[in-house]
C-alpha cells in the first residue's frame, strides 16, 4: 500500500467514556497524554498503529475512522454490545480478498470495522 494508516483518532463528546469502551472491548492500554486536553494515547502494538482518543473540541461533534484486525468478528460485535455499542453490518465474507468484515457502531454512534484476513 502507497499510503499504509499510521493513526487513528476518535473523538466524541465524553472522552473517558470512549477510552474506557475502546479499552476495555479491545484491552488496550491507553495512556493519558497529559497537560489539559481531555486525550489518551494508544500505543502501536505489533503490526498496529498507534492512535488517539479524546474528547472533541470547538462543537465537533466527533468523529473517527479505522479498522481493527480480530480473530472472530463476531464474538466482538457481541461484545461490542454489551458495551453499549450496536451491530451496523453483520459479519460477511469477501472471498477475493480472503477477508471478513463487520461493523458497529460505539456509544456515541461512530462506525468502525473490525476485519479478520486478508491479502
Amino acid at each position: 500500500m502507497a499510503n499504509p494508516v499510521g493513526w487513528f483518532e476518535v473523538v466524541g463528546k465524553d472522552g473517558p467514556k470512549l477510552r474506557s469502551f475502546y479499552g476495555d472491548l479491545f484491552d488496550w492500554q491507553i495512556t493519558p497524554s497529559g497537560g489539559e486536553q481531555d486525550y489518551g494515547i494508544v500505543a502501536a502494538a505489533e503490526k498496529g498503529i498507534a492512535g488517539g482518543i479524546g474528547a472533541a473540541t470547538d462543537g465537533d461533534p466527533g468523529h473517527l475512522t479505522f479498522y481493527v484486525e480480530v480473530d472472530d468478528p463476531a464474538a466482538y460485535l457481541a461484545k461490542a454490545e454489551r458495551l453499549g455499542g450496536r451491530t451496523v453490518l453483520p459479519p460477511m465474507d469477501i472471498p477475493a480478498f480472503n477477508l471478513r468484515i463487520a461493523m458497529f457502531a460505539d456509544p456515541e454512534g461512530h462506525v468502525v470495522g473490525l476485519m479478520k484476513g486478508g491479502v
